[in-house]
């Protein structure tokens, strides 16, 4: 596989032609949850219950990801270092025990999340009426946890064995699907909600057979062997350790929206946990271009680290923050000009959208300094200090966001004081984790050279 050169030609150039594929994946990506969404806001008759029962079922899928994440990104890294060591017994132990911990888990989630179902979502803010909704996209959905676990957590070995293209396809291929299918069985078939869940797994299902079968076929470099099914304790135990921090991440996000759910159905009800919804509809496709930046910025900044091209490295850290910030701000911006028509594009209840245009803009206020926490943590990443990028996301999410979720309501705000929970942590959160990374970091490779 050929490798690039990153030290030659300009960084931001680099950065640029890392970052554009990333965004277009990411933005595949991203049609699985959101067609789902526009679809089901748009459902004659369900006002905006459809999209709160949507919105509870969120901690369970982001938990099924979480696990995913422990074990996918967890086994990929290794399996590349085991290949490039010309280790292939190593690697292919790695490939096959990977693919067991993602199916015997995918089990035991799948009977756990279905059994007890009821009872958690009315523990996340379900009422009578969501619930209604809730269970009948979950219990389709959990179904294909199986297929989800596979697909995604299987498709980075076929990166890791240089083919990029056919594991552009495996996400491409669902999404494609699932967005011709949402509507035949939504609104073709009239099955709602149920409808959208079925489209999921349908989609899924597809992504998984052909991750399966290149693992499995000729064309894989290392396929998937049965001798290598059987779980090595240890083994195990490397790939969990090194999965821990997207598990970790994932595990914190499925903390906030239960948090959030829950309170808002305390002080707001049925209504607001649909426009969390669709404001965290608005937040994954407005973050999206920064987070390609500052993902695609990653290989850049370390391949020039490796090469001890410290002052290259300092101007992808400086690209990176000021596109950063300047994409933001006309993103926020937008948030504040044009709050209806970002809502309707997810409804046309029109007590959610009255409900909905004060909160999406308390909940983007001073949405640019999310740019300062997405630099910070990749810059971190890149360089190899992965405890501080886990940190300052659990210093946001965990120690800032959910416990401001609780208390600010209490303190007379209602609402509010949910949405204005994550523009403070934006900021806190954020200043933390960039001041660290300029005195940890950026200085010190000033200093080095």
């Amino acid at each position: 596989m050929q490798s690039t050169d990153f030290s030659k030609g300009k960084v931001w150039q680099n950065i640029v032609a890392q970052a554009i594929p990333l965004i277009l994946a990411q933005l595949v990506q991203l049609l699985y949850n959101v067609v789902d969404r526009i679809y089901i806001g748009h459902l004659p008759g369900a006002d905006s219950m459809a999209l709160t029962g949507i919105g509870l079922v969120f901690p369970l899928t982001t938990l099924i990801a979480a696990f995913t994440f422990l074990f996918g990104t967890g086994g990929t890294p290794l399996f590349s270092i085991a290949r490039g060591a010309g280790q292939e017994e190593r690697a292919g132990k790695i490939l096959g025990n990977t693919f067991s911990l993602l199916l015997g888990t995918s089990f035991v989630l799948f009977l756990l999340c279905y059994v007890l179902r009821r009872p958690v979502l009315y523990l996340f803010g379900a009422s009578d009426a969501s619930y209604l909704y809730a269970d009948a996209y979950l219990r389709i959905y959990l179904v294909g946890t199986s297929f989800t676990m596979l697909a995604t957590g299987l498709n980075g070995f076929i990166n890791a064995q240089g083919f990029p293209r056919i594991g552009m396809l495996t996400t491409l291929l669902g999404a494609v699907l699932n967005l011709v299918l949402d509507p035949v069985f939504i609104f073709g078939f009239h099955m709602g909600v149920g409808g959208a869940a079925l489209a999921t797994v349908l989609s899924q299902a597809v992504s998984c057979i052909w991750v399966l079968r290149f693992l499995t076929g000729k064309r894989a470099l290392l396929p998937v062997r049965r001798k290598n099914l059987r779980i090595d304790g240890r083994l195990a135990g490397e790939i969990v350790a090194l999965g821990m921090s997207g598990f970790i991440m994932q595990g914190t996000n499925c903390l906030v929206q239960v948090v959030c759910n829950a309170t808002l159905k305390i002080y707001g009800g049925d209504l607001y946990v649909g426009v969390m919804t669709v404001i965290n509809s608005a937040r994954e496709i407005l973050s999206l271009p920064v987070s390609g930046i500052t993902n695609g910025a990653q290989p850049v900044l370390g391949y020039n680290y490796g090469a001890k091209e410290y002052d290259k490295v300092r101007q992808g850290i400086r690209f990176t923050t000021i596109l950063g910030i300047i994409y933001t701000s006309l993103a926020w911006l937008i948030v504040i000009l044009s709050p209806h028509l970002l809502l309707s594009v997810f409804t046309e209840d029109a007590a959610m959208i009255e409900a909905g245009v004060s909160a999406l803009r308390l909940y983007f206020f001073g949405f640019f300094f999310m740019s300062f926490q997405f630099s910070g943590q990749s810059a971190f990443t890149a360089l190899g200090y992965s405890r501080h990028a886990v940190f300052f996301s659990l210093l946001r999410k965990a120690v800032i966001v959910a416990p401001l979720t609780i208390f600010l309501p209490g303190l007379g705000l209602g609402v509010d004081g949910v949405f204005l929970a994550e523009p403070i942590s934006n900021a806190i959160g954020g200043l933390a984790c960039f001041v660290t990374m300029y005195f940890a970091l950026y200085r010190k490779l000033k200093s080095e050279k």
